[in-house]
């Protein structure tokens, strides 16, 4: 059980200013922090921000100490210049081993739109400086944040991070999960890890399970300098995804999770605490609970809702293998349709989709924006692509179907065969909403009937993907953008496509796919999003690298919502 959970909020008062410490010192000993001596230790793992609102920030860093069953104390300054001329808020913090030596502070009181500058020390040790904003509550004229999302430490150099760090004017950062990833080395995505020099330690090598696990896990990742320079860049908006926990996880289990690893909640339980004391988050219902989803206003401009779709209430993702009859290799195609438009199937679950639907209800901001891991456009595929064994045929196959798609869209005649070629479909993913179309329609409806329309930003995939939200009517009711992965590999690892051919299917997905306007296949980095009353312009920013630290920015593509 954490300190917070244990012994509850410790208040500490400075020049009469009250900060709230999330994470902190042991009860009772807060009138006496400001007389002990600041410990001796050093800052290997930054400063961050977060969870910003019009008047409160969090602010977080790491104590790293020689004397691990030591209680360590820190001092902290917040100012409105990088300088610290003018300090407007300071105090004295302590942790220990029960929070990872983490410490996270609440700063309250503060003013709207407002950026600040602020820094921990310790004996003879000062952490770098961070900067953060708060949140506007009247009329903004423009937001920028970038959008992040599927960081594996072993793939590469998180290039995509340092990249989004030198943005101006950068009000927040949305990571939308997949923020560490708990497998050993030998692993997924670790083939090249010693060659590049991005090993997992050894002591954290194996897959991670235990609460001691997952911190390790977080700690190594958190020295890279790339996501140490873009949290002290600007304050983060985080959710995690399934990774945080195991791969596909859901409401009572994971695929990455065998009975012989022990009990899934245990692990689950472990995976969350040590999330929410290495990120800069004020969880809405405390650090012992799930529950992550929240909304943040920016004023009248936008209403950004935080949503999970893995660990509340997700159902077991469907797999297309549990429907094929193992001796004719056929699918059951009705039992499968029927499993996936049943009604009771659900991804966000009732509670917080009543949630979500509320908080729309209530909000008057120009842009209803959701912050979520999977994909949300209808990403149906032809079935032929699917059936392909060999892949060496499938540039071969995209040709030719291509080629009868343009001649359907050009009104050129066509056999029955060729068009039942292009319009035999199938979800392709079935972990994303598209395996809970249900759910997803419920959530049009909701959206429809309050005249309003979603901007959906999403990442998981691994790819950069750009869609059009249509009903089952058909009408539109928004649009999704989707970022690539900071260094984990997308389509053209899993079909073993060179950078010719991932952008002949990037192509040919692009046509084939009735709601996607654009996507990239091959390429790593992140999104950037500029947001006015008038539009939403995403600027997709690729990195030619991930194996150094050395990267140019390659192949950036722009699209523009009016809305």
């Amino acid at each position: 059980m954490s300190i917070l959970s244990r012994r509850g909020f410790l208040k500490t008062s400075v020049a009469s200013v009250f900060t709230v410490a999330i994470s902190s010192a042991i009860t009772g000993c807060a009138q006496t922090l400001a007389d002990r001596p600041l410990s001796a230790i050093e800052f290997k793992h930054g400063v961050a921000s977060g969870d910003p609102l019009s008047n409160a920030l969090i602010i977080w860093t790491r104590a790293t100490t020689s004397q691990p069953s030591s209680i360590a104390t820190v001092s902290w300054e917040l100012a409105t210049d990088p300088d610290f001329k003018n300090i407007l808020r300071s105090g004295y913090e302590q942790t220990d081993k029960s929070r990872d030596f983490t410490i996270k502070i609440d700063v309250q009181d503060l003013a709207p739109n407002t950026e600040y500058f602020y820094r921990f020390m310790g004996l003879q040790t000062q952490s770098p400086i961070g900067r953060a904003k708060t949140l506007p509550i009247s009329n903004v004229e423009q937001i920028k944040m970038a959008v992040v999302s599927c960081s594996n430490y072993p793939a590469g150099y998180f290039n995509a991070y340092t990249d989004a760090a030198k943005q101006k004017d950068l009000d927040v950062v949305l990571h939308l999960g997949d923020y560490i990833y708990e497998y050993p080395m030998g692993g997924y995505a670790t083939e090249h890890a010693e060659k590049i020099g991005r090993q997992l330690a050894a002591d954290n090598s194996g897959e991670i399970i235990t609460l001691s696990d997952y911190r390790k896990r977080y700690a190594i990742y958190r020295t890279d300098k790339g996501l140490q320079a873009l949290h002290a860049a600007a304050p983060f908006i985080a959710i995690w995804d399934d990774h945080e926990v195991a791969n596909d996880t859901y409401k009572n289990g994971a695929e990455n999770h065998n009975t012989n690893e022990g009990d899934f909640f245990k692990r689950r339980a472990a995976a969350i605490q040590a999330y929410y004391e290495w990120l800069p988050i004020r969880p809405p219902m405390g650090e012992q609970s799930p529950q992550i989803y929240r909304t943040f206003d920016f004023g009248n401009l936008i209403s950004l809702h935080m949503l999970d779709t893995r660990v509340i209430a997700r159902d077991k993702q469907l797999a297309y293998s549990d429907y094929k009859n193992p001796e004719t290799k056929q699918m059951d195609i009705a039992r499968f349709v029927s499993d996936l438009n049943n009604p009771k199937r659900q991804l966000l679950g009732k509670t917080q989709l009543n949630w979500l639907t509320s908080a729309i209800t209530e909000s008057n901001a120009k842009w209803q924006v959701l912050g979520q891991q999977v994909l949300m456009s209808k990403m149906w595929l032809p079935t032929e692509i699917f059936s392909q064994s060999d892949r060496t045929k499938i540039p071969l196959v995209l040709k030719e179907l291509v080629a009868i798609k343009k001649a359907v869209l050009a009104n050129k005649a066509v056999t029955p065969a060729q068009l039942a070629r292009v319009n035999t479909l199938m979800p392709y993913n079935l972990d994303a909403w598209d395996g809970y179309p249900s759910e997803r329609e419920a959530l049009y409806k909701s959206v429809t009937a309050l005249n309003k329309k979603l901007v959906v930003v999403a990442g998981d995939t691994h790819n950069a993907w750009h869609g059009t939200l249509k009903n089952a009517k058909g009408e539109s009711v928004g649009v999704e953008f989707a970022t690539p992965g900071v260094t984990s590999p997308g389509m053209e690892h899993y079909l073993a496509l060179n950078t010719a051919q991932a952008k002949q299917m990037a192509d040919s997905l692009s046509l084939l796919i009735n709601d996607l306007n654009y996507c990239d296949l091959s390429h790593r980095g992140y999104m950037l999003l500029t947001i006015t009353k008038e539009q939403i312009t995403t600027d997709w920013r690729y990195v030619d690298n991930i194996n150094t630290s050395s990267y140019s920015i390659v192949n950036q593509h722009q699209s523009v919502y009016k809305g």
